[in-house]
């Protein structure tokens, strides 16, 4: 695909996926240089000329701080070297999960860094499966919202699982597995939690029948893996044939890689929306390049991109 009218670059963290978007789009990734200070403040640059070009950039706001910023630094740079448009490509979108005041005195993460994208210069946003829906209303700018389920359900169908339901780790996330189950005309089941703080499961039940099943639990980020693991190992406790999970965003902070290898997941995979630099024979990521340099084409074209999702 001619790059005559656009460039793609991609901030520190995202290079890898940034190099298989671009080798989808038949274009070269572009040149751009990051200075460091002491103090840990880094700075951008653009090593060559986007006076009225389309520029994308690739950037998953993880870790979070680091990354965000950079991205934030990219688009500012971007606007005062006369970028045409400035499109922000977040495959995952941190601080999604603070999209409400869910107690008194609390901020809601999510408006802000929307805010500060919107502020910055961006021009649109191109995520994939948010952690909630309605994120996509805290911005003022269009946010095309792709989903995992383009790669996640042909994976699922080459599993020919016979007994085949899908699962959901938590009641938050039964839209998203309906979807799944509704797609692959197959069972619901839910688990309902309850949480004793963040990040820590203090019950858990499965409402529904697992017995004998082969079941795949649906969730969009798996952080510290308590949750997946151990809806896993109560659905083989309540009689299931084999338990596998399907997550968007691989996270996996601190100890999960531990939580995941002893648990009774027989894998778990995830997109490389997050690159995964450890060590797990039960952790498997598919690429999501291809969907993402579908939705640049559709963008630079003005075609729909609804037409491309399964579910």
């Amino acid at each position: 695909m001619s790059n005559s009218t656009f460039m793609v670059f991609s901030g520190t963290k995202s290079r890898y996926l940034a190099e298989e978007i671009c080798k989808e789009l038949g274009c070269e990734l572009g040149q751009m240089n990051t200075t460091y200070f002491a103090d840990g403040e880094f700075a951008v640059s653009y090593e060559e000329s986007i006076r009225g070009k389309d520029v994308f950039l690739i950037q998953s706001t993880f870790p979070n701080s680091d990354n965000l910023m950079e991205l934030l630094l990219m688009i500012d740079a971007a606007k005062r070297a006369s970028a045409k448009s400035i499109i922000a490509v977040m495959p995952y979108f941190g601080w999604a999960r603070q999209d409400r005041k869910d107690k008194p005195r609390v901020s809601i993460g999510a408006k802000l860094v929307a805010d500060l994208l919107s502020v910055a210069g961006v021009s649109r946003i191109i995520t994939m499966d948010l952690h909630a829906d309605q994120i996509q209303g805290f911005f003022d700018r269009p946010v095309d919202h792709l989903y995992a389920s383009m790669v996640f359900i042909p994976y699922i169908q080459s599993l020919k699982l016979k007994n085949l339901v899908i699962a959901t780790p938590d009641i938050g996330g039964s839209k998203r597995a309906s979807a799944y189950s509704k797609c692959l005309g197959v069972p619901l089941v839910l688990c309902h939690k309850t949480r004793a703080k963040a990040n820590v499961v203090e019950s858990m039940q499965i409402i529904g029948e697992v017995q004998g099943k082969d079941v795949i639990l649906i969730d969009d980020i798996v952080d510290t893996a308590g949750t997946i693991s151990k809806a896993a190992n109560l659905m083989m406790e309540n009689g299931a044939n084999s338990v596998r999970a399907i997550a968007s965003h691989c996270i996996m902070s601190g100890n999960a890689s531990e939580r995941v290898r002893e648990s009774a997941l027989t894998e778990i995979v995830f997109t490389n929306s997050i690159p995964y630099e450890r060590s797990c024979p039960k952790i498997k990521q598919l690429s999501i390049a291809n969907i993402f340099a579908a939705a640049i084409k559709c963008v630079l074209n003005n075609e729909s991109i609804s037409q491309q999702y399964i579910c």
